[in-house]
């Protein structure tokens, strides 16, 4: 499975953003699609997920300001960001899983200035 995540980039705070992950490859039976975030000096953290049947999972701090999504047809995941803060500043990678089996896109840059 290839990740192929497109999007980011610099905005203000308060600014939106789109981020997408194309999966090409072995695609069959991949379930959860989701993102994961890196800043400087802390720990990858989970963003969002959503699975095959479109339920979602968000980490607290991005409810009600991102939005996943999912197009199977295409196998690939938006993320849409909204009201971003600077806090919301970090290397974004996509991420997908079959069974226990992880893979990882690219990070893609998201810069918030305040």
């Amino acid at each position: 499975v290839q990740l192929q995540a497109c999007g980011g980039g610099l905005v203000q705070a308060g600014g939106s953003l789109g981020l997408s992950c194309a999966a090409s490859g072995s695609t069959f039976g991949i379930g959860a699609i989701g993102w994961y975030r890196q800043a400087p000096g802390k720990q990858r953290e989970l963003v969002a997920t959503i699975n095959a049947v479109g339920t979602t999972v968000y980490v607290d701090s991005v409810k009600g300001r991102f939005t996943i999504s999912r197009d199977n047809a295409k196998n690939t995941v938006y993320l849409q960001m909204d009201s971003l803060k600077s806090e919301d500043t970090a290397v974004y990678y996509c991420n997908a899983r079959r069974g226990n089996a992880y893979y990882w896109g690219q990070g893609t840059q998201v810069t918030v200035s305040s």
